[in-house]
């Protein structure tokens, strides 16, 4: 079944924006990567300077689909920088299964949160951006601030074909090895705790959520990134180049020093998965 079929089929709660069937996406826009990381670093805002600082506050950083947690080694740098401690959830290879990566992830953002006696930020590029906005819906209670780069939040799948037959890939490994907790693992029609915590009502009086978008984005369709629950940030850029991209990097900047919504105790706190 195409992935266009399963997604007018899954349990969304929005409206999907329509892809275009064959879209191969911009691969050669995606080179310039280097160049917007170059750009960074002529920058003053590579330096801390011209944004906001933040108080301490810990930030959980989460890579895309295939990548690492040293895809975002300048991210992590720079937000040390500007007044935060960030951390990752040890991703080596961002493919397995979504249901257990935002477990893993649930267990480092809840030891952070009772380290420092604090709700924690959350950024995710891609893939990453799925799970921030799945575990600030789970647990409002540990997450303050949600910021997705290039992520598709109308759905899953709002990407180019030749990441699509990546996806394909990824989830004949998964079946392969058992290590999808769901028969339906990495199509849009599972119907495991991510999923539901992805698709269930975003706590938006209680965890800021910024969607951060570039319609230069060769990989996911930037339309896909704009959903009514998130301030919604367009900056120039290609996808991959979103983790060093100077524009990115103000729109984190400004997000991360809105103050806090009201929080919810650990023991109140709805639990979508339980």
């Amino acid at each position: 079944m195409a992935l266009e079929e399963e997604e007018a089929r899954a349990p969304a709660r929005r409206q999907l924006t329509p892809v275009p069937g064959g879209w191969m996406g911009r691969p050669l826009a995606e080179t310039r990567w280097m160049l917007e990381a170059w750009r960074l670093m002529a920058d003053p805002v590579a330096y801390g300077l011209t944004v906001p600082h933040g108080d301490g506050r810990p930030v959980l950083v989460l890579p895309g689909f295939l990548a690492g947690d040293d895809s975002l080694l300048l991210l992590r740098r720079w937000l040390r920088i500007i007044g935060y401690r960030p951390q990752t959830a040890g991703f080596h290879f961002n493919v397995d299964c979504s249901d257990r990566a935002v477990d893993r992830i649930e267990g480092v953002a809840d030891a952070l949160a009772a380290t420092h006696g604090r709700r924690i930020a959350v950024i995710g590029h891609s893939r990453g951006g799925h799970f921030t906005r799945a575990l600030a819906a789970r647990r409002p209670d540990l997450v303050s601030h949600a910021i997705s780069m290039g992520a598709d939040l109308q759905g899953l799948f709002g990407i180019s074909s030749p990441t699509r037959s990546a996806v394909g890939a990824a989830r004949q490994i998964l079946t392969f090895t058992g290590r999808g907790r769901e028969p339906d693992c990495f199509r849009a029609r599972c119907t495991c705790g991510f999923i539901r915590d992805y698709t269930a009502d975003f706590p938006v009086d209680r965890v800021r959520l910024t969607s951060i978008y570039s319609k230069g984005d060769g990989v996911v369709r930037w339309e896909r990134a704009i959903v009514p629950e998130a301030d919604c940030v367009e900056v120039t850029g290609s996808h991959i180049g979103m983790m060093a991209n100077r524009k990115a990097y103000r729109a984190i900047a400004a997000a991360l020093a809105e103050p806090e919504r009201v929080a919810v105790a650990p023991a109140t706190a709805d639990r979508a998965h339980a």
